[in-house]
């Protein structure tokens, strides 16, 4: 039988960390993108859109992240739609990030004081020149914080994946457990790797807090 070491086990896990990483970058970057276009259908001065939005945030944040997965992974080959553990990873992820940012956001915007609104309205500024010159900048200040301290739920959310199949930290903990026998070591490892992800985001977070209160 093979003897693992420390390194061994370390080297792996963090091989393995590489995946986690990309998946959080795609899921934030694609769910930003997504959440961007909600934000802006929710806040629309049409009903329809308004409430479409509302019911799409509701159903993400009102679902498990779990069962938003095995939707993607299961559902989907039942249409004709082949996925794989990556695939359907990053469309849950996408998907669940989008809901949680285009809702922080829309928070957001509604910070920005209604004067601002009414005094470009009287500059006779259409809604998307409101939106693009006058309530997003100030919105975006905002935003920074708790858009920061957001990305620490989406590393911390990709743990769900290794249900599926998806080799990320998790995943690659498990495994290794199941060769070594040492789930003490292998999982306080794990947990060491997320902490050393997640907690400078946090910081992060408080950093720009702090600074852009001071600003204000």
């Amino acid at each position: 039988m093979y003897n693992f070491t420390l390194w061994d086990i370390l080297s792996n896990l963090l091989l393995a960390a590489r995946w986690t990483v990309l998946l959080s970058a795609i899921a934030f970057v694609c769910g930003g993108i997504a959440g961007v276009l909600v934000l802006l259908a929710r806040v629309a001065p049409l009903r329809p859109l308004q409430t479409a939005m509302k019911l799409y945030i509701e159903l993400f944040q009102g679902t498990p992240l779990l069962m938003q997965l095995f939707i993607v992974f299961f559902a989907l080959p039942l249409t004709g739609i082949e996925t794989s553990p990556w695939t359907a990873a990053a469309v849950a992820l996408t998907l669940f990030t989008s809901a949680y940012l285009a809702e922080i956001w829309r928070g957001c915007v509604e910070a920005v004081p209604r004067g601002q609104w009414e005094a470009s309205a009287s500059l006779a500024m259409s809604y998307g020149e409101q939106m693009r010159y006058v309530v997003l900048p100030q919105a975006l200040r905002i935003a920074v914080p708790p858009t920061v301290g957001f990305s620490v739920q989406v590393v911390k959310g990709t743990a769900v994946t290794s249900i599926i199949g998806f080799v990320e930290v998790t995943k690659a903990g498990t495994m290794i457990t199941n060769a070594t026998f040492q789930p003490f070591l292998v999982y306080g490892l794990v947990g060491l790797i997320y902490f050393a992800l997640c907690y400078p985001l946090s910081l992060s977070a408080k950093a720009l807090e702090r600074k852009l209160n001071v600003a204000r």
